[in-house]
């Protein structure tokens, strides 16, 4: 009970609330485990529960009308996802894959709307943080139709430097970069234009990559020259 009390604790929509309350909520859900590439919710499928990520990380993908695969978004840990078809009761908008080994803590819409119904604060910091994906969402539209190349590679990293980085003093670590036909999904264009500009990037100096691990170097400079 501990483990869950504690983690909870970082999951936003939960951070107001204090912890014997936590502790009910530890209760009302399940932890369910998922293999890389595995499809944890469908698209058009009706929603029955939230889910909360315990480790590893999933991508939340669309398809476009030739059947190419369009991301979203990509969670880690601490991050939720399924809210929407909980709220209103329709089908879901996007589907949600794995993109590593994950563990998800779920809970069930019955539970989730009782949740909220008792406790008016966790409601409220479900809307800011709705309202903050709803921000991300227009940033994304208008770098796809009014940035280049370059403006939508680096669009995308600052993207996943927001969601998943380490931020130290101005620089921002990413560990377990996605694939770059991934990076590609997420930009709207190919594979080789995402390899061409990150490239660029680290040619003036804005960006270094190890493996997988991308660093940002001044990430407010880089916003302000491609964003």
């Amino acid at each position: 009970m501990a483990e869950e009390v504690s983690f909870l604790r970082n999951v936003p929509i939960f951070t107001d609330i204090d912890e014997q309350e936590l502790k009910k909520v530890a209760k009302l859900g399940v932890r369910k485990k998922y293999k890389k590439g595995s499809i944890v919710v469908l698209e058009e499928e009706m929603g029955a529960a939230l889910f909360v990520i315990v480790s590893g990380k999933v991508k939340v993908v669309r398809m476009d009308e030739t059947g190419r695969e369009v991301i979203l978004s990509i969670f880690g840990p601490g991050e939720f996802f399924g809210e929407m078809s909980l709220l209103d009761g329709m089908t879901r908008s996007a589907s949600v894959v794995a993109t590593m080994k994950t563990e998800l803590f779920m809970i069930h819409r019955r539970d989730f709307l009782d949740l909220i119904a008792a406790y008016p604060q966790v409601a409220i910091s479900l809307l800011g943080e709705l309202a903050m994906r709803l921000r991300k969402a227009d940033t994304q539209i208008k770098s796809l139709s009014l940035k280049d190349a370059a403006g939508r590679v680096a669009n995308v990293l600052l993207m996943l430097a927001d969601d998943l980085g380490m931020f130290r003093k101005g620089k921002v670590e990413v560990e377990d970069l996605p694939l770059q036909q991934d990076m590609a999904n997420m930009a709207g264009t190919s594979r080789e234009t995402v390899s061409r500009m990150l490239h660029k990037f680290i040619k003036e100096g804005h960006v270094q990559v190890k493996g997988n691990k991308l660093t940002i170097n001044d990430y407010e400079a880089f916003r302000k020259q491609y964003v």
